[in-house]
């Protein structure tokens, strides 16, 4: 008969310096990483900037419904019109080209008339605003829109003065001098006032009016003879 092959217990003495706080007060051992290192945890602040976040968007996307809310309540309850302008005379005082720079300075007087058409609401017209009168895409001159306080339902004519220069090319010069004799001259009247609304005895927040007129004259003459064939504005209001 073949020997049979015996196996023999071997006993493994564990020396307690070897062991773990846990393993020697009997607790089980969690497995580790290769080279003894603990498992990795995603990190909580992460997670709490992320909530941040979340959260003010949501308080600002509120914020935005109830500020639209409120708008329109206030519409209803003082049947709130926009305000109407218009572009009614244009007067030259000035308008010169210097050939050798090729500049266009211009002294431009333009009468515009305002028209409050509400019954409850007064506006209050701020400093800082900027008015402008455009050729194409140039610059022709600048001016301000009069502090004064518009009441209800009133329509006052304003008589603003625009003053500066702007270097053109000779095609732009070229084109605006041939239009002159055509007598169909298009023009862009510009206007960002800030305003204040008043609402019978509550005075809200600044807003910013934006006015963009486009005005068709006859010639830029240095003469009373000047007269404006069409205009047509657009009005737009700016909450900040």
């Amino acid at each position: 008969m073949a020997e049979q092959h015996r196996i023999h217990a071997v006993d493994i003495q564990i020396s307690p310096s070897s062991l773990t706080e846990s393993e020697k007060s009997g607790g089980s051992v969690s497995p580790s990483t290769p080279g003894g290192a603990a498992p990795l945890r995603p990190p909580k602040r992460r997670n709490r900037c992320c909530r941040c976040l979340c959260c003010t968007l949501l308080a600002v996307i509120i914020l935005i419904v109830l500020m639209a809310a409120a708008a329109g309540v206030v519409c209803v309850m003082f049947r709130l019109r926009l305000p109407k302008y218009s572009v009614d005379h244009l007067r030259v005082s000035r308008f010169s080209v210097n050939d050798g720079d090729m500049t266009v300075g211009v002294v431009f007087g333009v009468t515009v008339t305002a028209r409050n058409p509400n019954r409850k609401i007064g506006i209050y017209y701020e400093e800082g605003s900027e008015l402008s009168l455009w050729y194409a895409d140039e610059r022709l001159c600048t001016g301000s829109f009069p502090v004064f306080y518009q009441g209800h339902t009133n329509t006052t004519v304003l008589h603003v003065l625009l003053t500066g220069g702007t270097q053109v090319g000779s095609e732009l010069l070229a084109e605006l001098q041939q239009q002159q004799l055509a007598e169909v001259l298009p023009l862009t009247f510009r206007g960002d006032v800030p305003v204040r609304v008043k609402l019978d005895k509550l005075t809200l927040w600044k807003v910013t009016f934006n006015v963009r007129c486009s005005v068709v004259v006859d010639s830029l003459t240095t003469s009373d003879d000047i007269s404006v064939r069409s205009s047509s504005c657009r009005f737009r209001l700016k909450l900040w």
